[in-house]
């Protein structure tokens, strides 16, 4: 089976000491993860050696940047490298968030450098893509993906696509009172790994685990892990809940 994952994302939310609070909730909670189960909290930067050391001793308990930047260094004010985030042991970082796309203008090239230099210092990237209202609307979301994917990853051989979350993100459903259903949540993951599978091969598809975006909540975790094609979740809002946060990671597959 392929990994199934709760991955929370804090984005910029919490003091330090809220954050370490809701580790300590969650851990406490001594959910016993499968072999197969990852839980993975991306966490603002100051807060990555504390949750390193919160994590370290749990089994399949894990920490991840929200960021990374496309050059390996130089003089860039502000910025964290890649192989920072690797000199400091940080296993995951989120590459190509929605916010980031929107916020920061973060091109596919860009994305395709970050993820180059995450796999050179051993870092698993999770890629992150998804359609905006508007392409939604238009119904050509599949082709907008595939253009994410294409411009972003198809650089990469077989064994670096392995070792590749992906995240879809519906941002038109994501704070807009808009809802995407189950069936456009495994619509949109099968037409992932159908992509890949033809750029590559089905069984490298098959071994990669998508994650859904989509405003992921402790009451619809379950029926969202359950498609076929959905590995787990990327999770905003209710990863700051950790009585919410719990629940969701007991919805894993």
């Amino acid at each position: 089976m392929r990994n199934q994952i709760a991955a929370a994302n804090w984005k910029m939310n919490l003091t330090f000491q809220q954050g370490e609070k809701l580790l300590n909730n969650i851990l406490n909670a001594d959910i016993k993860l499968k072999e197969h189960q990852r839980t993975i909290f991306a966490v603002p930067f100051p807060y990555l050696l504390m949750t390193r050391s919160e994590v370290e001793e749990e089994k399949n308990y894990s920490v991840a940047a929200q960021n990374c930047y496309h050059k390996k260094n130089g003089a860039f004010t502000g910025e964290v490298s890649a192989e920072m985030l690797h000199s400091i042991a940080i296993p995951y970082c989120v590459i190509g968030h929605s916010e980031r796309r929107e916020y920061f203008n973060e091109t596919n090239t860009q994305l395709a450098d970050k993820l180059n230099l995450c796999l050179d210092y051993f870092i698993t990237p999770i890629f992150c893509c998804g359609e905006p209202l508007s392409i939604r609307e238009a119904e050509t979301q599949n082709q907008f993906v595939e253009t994410q994917l294409k411009e972003s990853l198809f650089h990469l051989s077989p064994e670096q696509l392995k070792k590749i979350i992906i995240a879809y993100e519906p941002i038109w459903a994501i704070g807009t009172g808009r809802t995407a259903t189950t069936a456009q949540a495994q619509e949109m993951h099968a037409h992932i790994r159908s992509t890949l599978a033809k750029q590559y091969n089905p069984q490298v598809a098959d071994e990669i685990s998508i994650l859904y975006g989509g405003s992921v909540k402790a009451n619809n975790a379950r029926e969202l892990f359950s498609c076929p094609d959905v590995d787990g979740g990327l999770v905003g809002g209710a990863s700051l809940i950790a009585e919410d946060f719990i629940k969701i990671i007991e919805a894993l597959k």
